[in-house]
C-alpha cells in the first residue's frame, strides 16, 4: 500500500520556569500585564501530526509520504525524516515564513503559558494531492490529520472526488470546526479515527448517533488511552485491542500518532484490523516511555520479545515476517 499522511508539521519549543506564573501576577494589574520569565532551559523537539505518524511507519520499515507545508528552515527536519524512512518530497515549502512552532512555558505547578505560530501550516491548502499521486505512482490510502482547516476540507474533497480511500483525523481542530465542516470531513471516510472524548464531542457537534456515524464511515476506530483501542463497523462484532505492560509512563504526548503509525503500517502489511492495532498499541508503548514524540528507538528483537508477550505466539507469527 502506497500511504500518504496529510498533517501539521511543527516544531516545539519548551521552556520551565523554576517560580510560579501565580506569584508575578498583581490582581488589580491584570488588564496591563507585562512579564518576562527567565527560565532555566530550552527543549525543542521535532513535531507536528504529519511527521509524528511518518516517522513511525518509517521506523517500522514503511514509506509513508508525507503531505504539509513547512517554511524554508525546514531543512534540517527534512534530513531527520528522510534518513527515519520518510518521503518528504511532496511537502511544500513556503517562501516567505517559518515552519509552525509551539512556544511553551511551564512553571513550577505546571501552569503553562503558550502560544501557536501557524507560519507554513496555512499554505498546506495550495497542495494538491493528484500532484502527490501523479510523483509516487498513486495512492491507496490518505490519512487527513489535523492540519490547516481548509487544507483538510480540500484533502477530503478531492480523495472523494477522485476515488482515493481516506481516514478522517481531526483530532486537536475539533474544537474549532463547526458540525457542518466535521460531517463533511468524517462521511464517506474509510477510518474514522478519535479517542474518547473526541468521539462524543464528533456526535455532539454533527447532530449524528453513534449509529448513525458508524454507518456513514467503513470502520470507527477509538482509542481508549490504557485500555487500548475499540475498532467498530456495521454488521461487525467490535475488535478491542488492549496495550502491552509498559516500563513507564514519561509523556503521553504523540502516543495517538504512534498508534496510528503502527495500525496503518500494519494495514499496508496486510495482516488485519486486530494485528494492526496490537501493531499499533505496541508502538504507542514505546511512545509513552520516551521523551519527545520522535526519540524512541525501534529495537525489533526488543519490539518483538514484548509483542509475543503481550499478544501471543501466533500473533507474533503474523507480524514478524513484516517486521524483519
Amino acid at each position: 500500500m502506497r500511504i500518504a499522511v496529510t498533517g501539521s508539521i511543527a516544531t516545539d519549543h519548551l521552556m520551565t520556569f523554576p517560580g510560579r506564573f501565580a506569584d508575578q501576577l498583581v490582581a488589580d494589574q491584570l488588564h496591563t500585564v507585562s512579564l518576562s520569565f527567565l527560565v532555566d532551559n530550552l527543549d525543542v523537539r521535532r513535531g507536528g501530526v504529519g511527521p509524528n505518524i511518518c516517522f513511525g511507519m518509517g521506523q517500522l520499515g514503511g514509506s509513508p509520504v508525507l503531505v504539509g507545508a513547512a517554511g524554508y528552515d525546514f531543512d534540517e527536519y527534512r534530513g531527520w525524516l528522510d534518513r527515519h524512512g520518510v518521503d518528504t518530497g511532496s511537502v511544500r515549502i513556503s517562501e516567505v515564513l517559518h515552519t509552525a512552532r509551539f512556544v511553551c512555558t511551564t512553571d513550577r505547578d505546571h501552569n503553562q503559558i503558550g502560544s501557536f505560530y501557524t507560519g507554513a501550516m496555512s499554505e498546506a491548502r495550495l497542495i494538491e494531492l493528484k500532484a502527490v499521486a501523479d510523483r509516487v505512482g498513486g495512492l491507496d490510502l490518505v490519512l487527513i490529520g489535523a492540519d490547516d482547516p481548509e487544507a483538510m476540507l480540500r484533502h477530503t474533497e478531492e480523495c472523494k472526488t477522485r476515488g482515493i480511500p481516506f481516514a478522517a483525523d481531526f483530532s486537536q481542530q475539533i474544537a474549532r470546526m463547526a458540525g457542518e465542516e466535521i460531517r463533511t470531513l468524517l462521511d464517506g471516510s474509510t477510518y474514522l479515527f478519535s479517542n474518547e472524548y473526541e468521539k462524543g464531542l464528533i456526535e455532539s457537534k454533527t447532530g449524528w448517533t453513534d449509529a448513525e456515524i458508524l454507518a456513514r464511515v467503513g470502520h470507527r476506530v477509538t482509542t481508549l488511552g490504557s485500555r487500548g483501542v475499540r475498532i467498530e463497523r456495521v454488521g461487525d462484532t467490535p475488535i478491542e485491542v488492549g496495550c502491552p505492560e509498559e516500563t513507564a509512563k514519561v509523556d503521553p504526548t504523540g502516543v495517538g500518532d504512534a498508534f496510528r503509525a503502527g495500525f496503518l503500517t500494519g494495514l499496508s502489511w496486510g495482516v488485519g484490523l486486530e494485528r494492526a492495532a496490537q501493531v499499533g498499541c505496541m508502538l504507542a508503548t514505546l511512545v509513552i516511555e520516551t521523551l519527545g514524540t520522535q526519540e524512541y528507538t525501534l529495537r525489533r528483537a526488543n519490539f518483538m520479545e514484548r509483542f509475543t508477550k503481550a499478544y501471543g505466539e501466533d500473533a507474533a507469527a503474523e507480524v514478524q515476517s513484516h517486521l524483519a
